[in-house]
């Protein structure tokens, strides 16, 4: 069988909210150009951040990428954390 392999989409955001268990709200920043007038303006978006073994702090820069959905609202799997720098 010759298997496709899909190039998963990855992120880089901030935690915002740790609360849950094993989730992380995660929000990411980007640029976005107006198609017509040409003005750069921020975007933000959460999402919800699969965290096995709970090691998120509020604060800490994250890399997650997609995965098949985990519930209602996960599709993204934590990858790397970077520590805040204090």
């Amino acid at each position: 069988m010759s298997e496709k392999i899909k190039n998963k989409r990855k992120f880089k955001g901030v935690a915002v909210s740790v609360k849950m268990d094993k989730t992380v709200v995660v929000s990411v920043d980007r640029i976005v150009v107006h198609p017509k007038y040409g003005k750069r303006y921020h975007s933000t978006k959460k999402y919800k951040v699969h965290d096995e073994k709970n090691e998120c702090k509020l604060g800490d820069t994250v890399v997650f990428e997609e995965c098949r959905p985990l519930s209602k609202d996960k599709r993204w799997r934590l990858t790397k954390k970077e520590a805040v720098i204090a």
